[in-house]
């Protein structure tokens, strides 16, 4: 057993990557970790809509070079949390992949302050709003 134990940011990261692994749009697998207070508050990851065939059973449902049978990562977090009454005003999150725009004005509106990535994904306007909604953006993936 290793006596290095790991930092927060690493141990959420982890779980996130974890979570990602459930995953059944192999376009991108993505995992989600809603934080507060050092409390994982709800999890979610890229999949379709609770109860229809996901993409690794019937495939990709395409759209403008996106699958849109695909119910993001970010987006199935936040609707656990709604489904379980789990407020997350003011919360953190960790995912696998820096938000979509659609994704990053969910978590604004949801009150989330701090959002950790592990790579950078596609939308650079993020950036700008984040700024200006005062919405911290940290990118864990190394030098």
């Amino acid at each position: 057993m290793s006596d290095q134990r790991a930092d927060w940011h690493t141990y959420f990261m982890n779980i996130a990557r974890q979570v990602a692994t459930r995953s059944t749009c192999d376009r991108k697998h993505v995992g989600a970790v809603i934080v507060r207070a050092k409390t994982i508050l709800s999890t979610g990851y890229n999949g379709s809509i609770r109860g229809l065939a996901h993409c690794d059973e019937v495939g990709h449902l395409m759209e403008d070079g996106h699958c849109v049978r695909t119910v993001h990562a970010e987006a199935n977090a936040i609707a656990q949390a709604a489904r379980n009454g789990v407020a997350i005003d003011g919360a953190e999150i960790y995912i696998t992949a820096s938000p979509c725009w659609g994704c990053f004005r969910l978590l604004a509106n949801s009150g989330i302050q701090r959002i950790y990535y592990g790579e950078f994904y596609r939308d650079v306007k993020i950036h700008d709003f984040a700024e200006e909604a005062g919405i911290e953006l940290v990118d864990l993936s190394g030098p």
